[in-house]
């Protein structure tokens, strides 16, 4: 059990370590340097490391040209992620307290007869 116990607060401390900005040189100067997300691909020009979790994962570009408006791009995939958090959560609450609340303000529930919520999934 201590030793669980240990593995798991040396890993969570491991996962705020500052990643390393160094980068590695080639032996050919012309060659481009490739990213770490996908081999294959060179790096994009923007996707230096510095960011958190930045491996050099952009295959279609969608970071923009000028880190202005990477930044931007970078904002709103953390807003939309949250959102989509949100409403994954949101979706099994509406349908377990329906009832309760349009009770609650004299309405009549909203679910479909099988006590789903209406959505395009499951015809409603």
């Amino acid at each position: 059990m201590k030793f669980i116990l240990t593995a798991t607060v040396l890993s969570t401390a491991a996962a705020f370590a500052p990643a390393p900005t160094a980068r590695q040189s080639t032996s050919i100067a012309a060659e481009k340097e490739m990213s770490k997300a996908l081999p294959f691909v060179p790096r994009p020009k923007l996707l230096d490391g510095t960011l958190p979790g930045d491996v050099g994962f952009d295959p279609f570009g969608f970071g923009g040209a000028d880190k202005e408006s990477l930044m931007n791009m970078r904002e709103a995939e953390l807003k939309h992620s949250r959102l989509a958090m949100l409403a994954a959560v949101g979706w099994p609450l509406a349908e377990l307290f329906d009832k309760k609340i349009a009770g609650f303000f004299g309405l009549e529930p909203a679910l479909t007869s099988t006590g789903a919520s209406p959505s395009v999934l499951n015809g409603g």
